[in-house]
């Protein structure tokens, strides 16, 4: 079967470790099930991990690729939860495992014609939504709906400020919280991507750093350095800034005399639950909200979406379908 697989790690050219080639088609083992994939879709994290940045170069080469939506061996439509892991380990909360594992990191990942997971993370398709929405939602939505309604408990009336729009877990966290009730504001250095937030649901969109009209009750927070300090500064006392990504940096000044004074909580989210993808699905189809998709790529143009996602030029997620992927989009 055709894969994309990490067979090396660059900082400076990621791109140079990926390779598109023929591997054997995976054979499930016991508990497990083999899933002929539809569509998938690309996440920082498999930039990351051609990058070098989290990921051991010893569990090289891998497939990359985290999200999936196909058929399993009976012929079901199904979407592929993407956290492999005990939820008995984590106190009920399998994300707490700490031997959990992201699809592509212990084991290969989505960017192939066929993959295998633990038979209990797949998760029937719903008809309303298409091979390549169901594709999006794995990662970056279900990131998004844990920190917006696990993490912070989110209510109808709160003021949300997403940081980063275009990106897509921003991108998620924008509709789902608007669809929450919830009053939005969004900054990005693009105008573009100002403006594509606000058909999403964003109450007003800001140029990264500029004041918010008022203060907020939670900041979903996925940039890091860049961002950090106008996060807690947009924070009202007593507030909650979730944080589930640094792509600009991982150590901005923490500022602690204001998180201390202000009492503001810094909540850290990774991932999410299979209970909470099931969870989601339901919210999407009560209230209709669909994920953002930018384009779809076939598997053959992998490195031309990579580039992509390098060059920012996305806006929403990026769908990859592999071959003989016939019912798709």
């Amino acid at each position: 079967m055709l894969a994309a697989q990490a067979v090396s790690q660059s900082a400076a050219d990621p791109l140079s470790g990926l390779v598109l080639r023929d591997i054997p088609v995976p054979q499930p083992r016991p508990g497990w099930s083999r899933v002929r994939v539809v569509a998938s879709s690309l996440n920082m994290h498999d930039l990351w991990t051609l990058r070098g940045v989290g990921h051991p170069a010893e569990q090289l080469p891998i497939v990359l690729g985290c999200d999936a939506t196909g058929y399993d061996e009976d012929g079901n439509a199904v979407i592929v939860h993407p956290v492999i892991a005990d939820p008995d380990a984590g106190d009920g909360d399998e994300t707490l495992d700490p031997n959990r594992a992201l699809m592509s990191e212990k084991y290969d990942g989505t960017f192939a014609e066929y993959l295998c997971v633990p038979s209990r993370n797949l998760v029937p398709k719903p008809q309303w939504l298409s091979f390549d929405e169901a594709a999006c939602l794995p990662v970056a939505w279900t990131t998004a709906y844990r920190m917006l309604f696990t993490q912070a408990g989110l209510r109808a009336g709160d003021r949300v400020l997403v940081q980063g729009a275009g990106g897509g877990v921003a991108s998620a966290a924008i509709i789902l919280a608007a669809a929450a009730g919830a009053v939005v504001y969004a900054t990005s250095r693009s105008e573009d991507k100002r403006a594509e937030a606000l058909t999403w649901g964003a109450t007003a969109a800001l140029p990264t750093g500029a004041r918010l009209p008022e203060r907020v009750d939670v900041v979903i927070e996925t940039v890091g350095e860049a961002t950090w300090s106008h996060s807690l500064k947009s924070l009202r006392p007593g507030g909650t800034v979730v944080v589930a990504g640094a792509t600009s940096g991982m150590n901005p000044p923490a500022d602690l005399g204001r998180v201390f004074y202000m009492q503001q909580r810094i909540l850290g989210s990774t991932g999410c639950t299979r209970a909470e993808l099931v969870a989601m699905l339901r919210m999407m189809e009560a209230t209709g909200v669909r994920p953002v998709i930018d384009r779809a790529l076939p598997l053959h143009d992998i490195h031309k979406a990579f580039q992509l996602m390098i060059d920012g030029a996305l806006t929403g997620k990026l769908v990859i379908n592999p071959p003989n992927s016939e019912e798709h989009a």
